[in-house]
């Protein structure tokens, strides 16, 4: 089940006994059981019927001792498990999960681990309750997970600020969804779209230094304002990830050689086949006159030999910012 089916059921009054959520994307986790920690119970029947249990303190014997209890004046009792993943003996729970009390709802946080797929207690929760593992996003999915996150907010966001966004904060969706909270909240009364320079006030993003302006530089094949760029990323390398850059960058120039294969150039149909806002296509077209079809593919062929080399692959000592204007070199030349 995904993310939004769980959210869903549970908002249905539709209930398992068990959640297990596990796996390295912990955002979701906390979702899903903060929405059961606030809403299956109401505030008179918390008192009795939802306890919070760490890993840490205790066991899966108590565990089962707790789920296996009759909610009291209630029709369900929650019984939420936080850091789970430092229990010990966790397969044990296969003997409550083969017969769970229908009333309890048991929510288990195993963050950062999964469950063996073949050992049993993986293939009785899938029987008996929900079992989902949330994985990292990609980086490449980044840009795009933001522009869902604001919408269902009913805020806007520039294209280029999305960019932005995903270049600087990362991948880990909890701290994103923090600082976009925070910029909604600084945005004035009579607008409601999020701006390159409404995250360069309150994020502390330069305004020249950036993914954003270093794609558009490459694009232009400026040579100056591309080596000035990635001089700074190289001497700020805490600031910007080699991975996102390379993902970002990765993504500009494959939509720069199938900007090449477009019969319709109309700006409608670039942008419906590009998926990019209409706003940025003379950008393509002047990359695509500046970069052949041949040189295309050896850029994109740079792209997987530096993401593997800035992973340790075939590079014993080269640290990151020189592998990003060794790559940037390339691009150029």
């Amino acid at each position: 089940m995904s993310y939004t089916d769980i959210l869903h059921n549970l908002k249905n009054k539709i209930y398992k006994p068990i959640y297990f959520l596990m796996g390295e994307e912990t955002y979701y986790i906390d979702l899903i059981t903060d929405y059961i920690i606030n809403n299956v119970l109401t505030d008179a029947e918390k008192a009795f019927n939802q306890t919070i249990i760490y890993g840490k303190d205790s066991d899966v014997t108590n565990i089962i001792h707790a789920a296996s209890r009759f909610p009291m004046m209630a029709n369900n009792q929650v019984i939420v498990v936080k850091e789970a993943q430092n229990l010990k003996k966790i397969e044990d729970l296969v003997h409550y999960a083969e017969k769970p009390l229908k009333s309890t709802i048991l929510v288990i946080n195993y963050k950062y681990k999964t469950l063996d797929k073949r050992k049993k207690l993986y293939k009785v929760l899938k029987e008996t309750g929900v079992i989902v593992e949330f994985k990292k996003k990609y980086e490449n999915e980044i840009p795009a997970w933001i522009d869902s996150y604001i919408k269902n907010k009913n805020v806007k966001i520039e294209p280029s600020a999305s960019i932005l966004l995903a270049e600087y904060l990362g991948v880990q969706l909890s701290k994103i969804s923090n600082e976009i909270d925070k910029l909604i909240l600084t945005l004035p009364k009579d607008k409601n779209i999020i701006t390159r320079e409404l995250i360069e006030k309150n994020i502390g993003i330069s305004k020249d230094y950036n993914v954003f302006e270093l794609q558009k530089a490459l694009g232009k094949k400026n040579i100056l304002k591309s080596n000035r760029i990635i001089n700074y990323f190289a001497d700020n390398q805490k600031d910007h990830n080699i991975t996102m850059i390379i993902s970002l960058l990765h993504s500009y120039f494959v939509k720069v050689l199938n900007y090449h294969f477009i019969k319709d150039k109309s700006p409608r149909n670039v942008a419906a086949v590009l998926k990019i806002n209409p706003y940025f296509i003379s950008d393509y077209k002047v990359a695509a006159n500046n970069y052949n079809i041949n040189k295309l593919f050896k850029i994109i062929s740079y792209f997987r030999i530096y993401d593997l080399k800035a992973k340790g692959v075939d590079n014993l000592n080269t640290n990151a910012g020189e592998l990003l204007k060794e790559l940037i070199y390339k691009i150029l030349h």
